[in-house]
């Protein structure tokens, strides 16, 4: 697994960018949510200001012990949806397949915080099993979408292991993997796992592959991180991207429209602008609903629809995924 940063340089880090927050209270965020950075993660945050939004996604701040009245612990309804451990079947047709609950770094954002972190273990065999039984006895099933946590920090074999029984079961026909990796350490995306999800005794015709990459700022595309992307685009995976509008790192247009070209110039298409959810302590990165449409209006007004992702958003209780309407009456 991904190195971890020792908590207390990760506190004292935080503590450095930030002369309002003494220690004691970045202590008590890291007792509350997971912290973890990487040590690509803190080369490129190195000397890096407060507003930076790297800064900003991946170090702690005394915002986070802030209870906002609309805060959620579980702020899409994971739970309610969940019939077994690893499961969340929320649309009739495609179900959430989480087999780890720990990622490389931990976003201050996460919808997911109170799940994931040290303690999330991932599913063990018999689990896991249980979790691929209910998908084999669900035949409205026809996509399994891998998340967690973050999926590609499993072994290359348990990954390849999860594959090759989803390419088994008859009325499974596409496989999503959701993964931050590529940003948060890649130099993990390498040859090993490029074998474990594309190599030999894969069956694109049975199964296909698309790969969510989860990218907030262009900042976040650096050659290292474009490396990683090609990688995986020369084993002949696809593709596509998702964003979470966050006050503070990426709400203006011209962030935004910047972040949608560099991926598409770099084959990766443009697929959720996520609204922010309202998870515990992330308050301070939300956004009103008409401030988001204004955002993503402007930005409409300078994409091609190549670049344009769909802006949504993910109500509570389980109810799901919406279109964000940009205008009255349409």
């Amino acid at each position: 697994m991904t190195e971890q940063c020792a908590l207390p340089l990760q506190v004292s880090q935080a503590e450095d960018l930030s002369s309002s927050a003494p220690s004691v209270d970045l202590e008590a965020v890291a007792a509350r949510y997971a912290v973890r950075t990487t040590p690509f993660l803190d080369q490129l945050m190195a000397n890096a200001p407060p507003e930076d939004p790297l800064v900003r996604q991946f170090q702690p701040s005394v915002a986070e012990l802030y209870d906002a009245p609309d805060d959620l612990a579980d702020p899409i309804g994971d739970d309610v949806k969940s019939p077994l451990p690893g499961i969340v079947h929320r649309y009739p047709d495609r179900v959430l397949l989480k087999p780890i609950h720990v990622c490389a770094a931990y976003c201050r954002f996460c919808f997911r915080r109170e799940q994931v972190g040290p303690g999330g273990e991932a599913l063990n065999d018999q689990e896991l099993e249980r979790a691929l039984d209910y998908i084999r006895q669900t035949p409205a099933v026809w996509e399994v979408v891998l998340t967690g946590g973050d999926p590609l920090l499993l072994s290359p074999r348990r990954l390849r292991r999860i594959m090759q029984a989803l390419e088994e079961i008859p009325h499974v026909e596409v496989l999503r993997i959701h993964s931050r990796l590529p940003v948060h350490d890649p130099h993990k995306v390498n040859r090993e796992m490029m074998d474990a999800l594309a190599g030999e005794g894969r069956n694109p015709e049975r199964l296909a592959l698309w790969m969510a990459v989860h990218i907030n700022h262009r900042q976040e595309l650096v050659p290292e991180v474009v490396q990683a992307l090609h990688r995986m685009q020369a084993a002949g995976i696809p593709l596509i991207s998702q964003t979470v509008l966050l006050r503070g790192v990426n709400d203006d247009p011209q962030a935004l429209c910047d972040l949608f070209r560099g991926l598409v110039r770099h084959g990766v298409k443009p697929y959720y602008l996520h609204h922010p959810d309202p998870a515990p302590g992330t308050s301070h990165f939300r956004l009103s609903l008409d401030e988001g449409r204004a955002i993503v209006r402007a930005v409409h007004a300078k994409l091609s629809g190549l670049a344009r992702p769909t802006y949504i958003l993910d109500r509570p209780e389980g109810a799901g995924k919406v279109h964000i309407s940009l205008y009255d009456g349409v």
